[in-house]
């Protein structure tokens, strides 16, 4: 019944109300209540589901790659996450920063940033550039916002891989000395 709901929301949204939830799930909305309880209690257990979902997928595309440039990784990542296959997880959880829904998960926006850290910095390290991390996150998010807004999908990509071109050229450890010499 859950996968259904899962499903159906990555595809169309979660929506106002439980009709299209119960339809997809082949069920009645008397039964999606008995089992979770409340229409925001049935929202959470899905965002929780595609969260879980999402995290495996791009979690599986940003890990490093024994004798593959992490950078080419980075570049295979976002090529999947912004196709068709991971454009759902990008719309759900965008309106979940911005809508009145992040009631229904407080403290999402601060995993959402964080999740992610470890699994660049782990990517960034094997080029020596594990303090890139937050910076990479940042472009990455800031350019998911930039492509949902404008759909200019053509310029996006120049930008993604014109700061793929800027951290691969840069020496190992660049950033942490820059900022050993402004103390």
């Amino acid at each position: 019944m859950l996968s259904a709901c899962v499903a159906y929301s990555l595809e169309h949204g979660l929506p106002d109300g439980l009709e299209p939830l119960a339809r997809a799930a082949n069920t009645s909305v008397r039964m999606l209540l008995y089992h979770f309880g409340s229409k925001d209690e049935l929202f959470l257990s899905i965002l929780r589901s595609a969260r879980q979902q999402q995290l495996q997928m791009f979690g599986d595309l940003l890990a490093v790659r024994p004798g593959e440039r992490y950078t080419v990784t980075l570049r295979h990542a976002w090529t999947v996450m912004t196709s068709p296959e991971g454009q759902p997880y990008l719309r759900m959880f965008g309106q979940l920063r911005e809508d009145t829904e992040q009631q229904l998960w407080p403290g999402f926006r601060r995993e959402a940033t964080t999740d992610w850290l470890g699994t660049l910095e782990t990517g960034l390290r094997s080029m020596d550039q594990a303090m890139l991390a937050t910076l990479t996150l940042s472009v990455i998010r800031g350019l998911l916002m930039d492509l949902d807004a404008t759909g200019d999908t053509a310029r996006v990509n120049q930008a993604f891989d014109a700061f793929l071109w800027t951290i691969d050229v840069a020496p190992p450890g660049a950033t942490s000395s820059a900022a050993q010499r402004t103390k």
